[in-house]
């Protein structure tokens, strides 16, 4: 098995963790916080750290590309540091690549999206080199799957994909 892990921040780490759990290919999902400044950040103190998925897949069922196709899918990415109800740095739309590859995949995918029509806006989503991933709470984790009818702004907004 080959698996690799990627960084998302789309908003809430709720919705987007409920939703990408159940894309083929996902081998697993852990909601916490990246880009900031500060080590060990909780959900009190995470000046900078957007609230982000890990998400782990296994390469052979899925890829970076499918991922983001899907990402851009399910998140509105031009709206600055916000989605929904939810406002500040911490649910800004940002893609944390590890390598070229990823900064150039994400990079395509950004002109697809604004190509496409999805949106009638420009993807304000930021590209941010990866750091460190800090798991949040245990409460955090899993939590819509723990309180069904617990608040999430992500819904898939186009059952078409981005990408052939």
């Amino acid at each position: 098995m080959a698996n690799k892990t990627i960084y998302l921040a789309g908003g809430c780490f709720w919705g987007l963790e409920d939703l990408f759990r159940a894309e083929p290919g996902i081998v697993d999902t852990e909601v916490g916080y990246t880009g900031g400044s500060n080590e060990n950040p909780d959900y009190h103190n995470h000046p900078g750290h957007a609230e982000a998925l890990a998400i782990t897949y296994d390469a052979y069922q899925t890829s970076y590309a499918a991922i983001l196709n899907f990402f851009f899918r399910i998140h509105n990415p031009t709206t600055k540091d916000r989605q929904g109800n939810d406002v500040g740095s911490s649910y800004r739309s940002a893609i944390f690549y590890q390598d070229n590859d990823e900064l150039k995949s994400a990079q395509d995918m950004i002109e697809t999206v604004n190509t496409s029509g999805l949106y009638p806006d420009p993807v304000v989503t930021t590209l941010e080199t990866y750091q460190k991933f800090y798991s949040a709470e245990d409460y955090h984790q899993d939590y819509l799957q723990k309180n069904p009818g617990g608040y999430t702004c992500h819904y898939v907004r186009s059952d078409k994909s981005l990408i052939a």
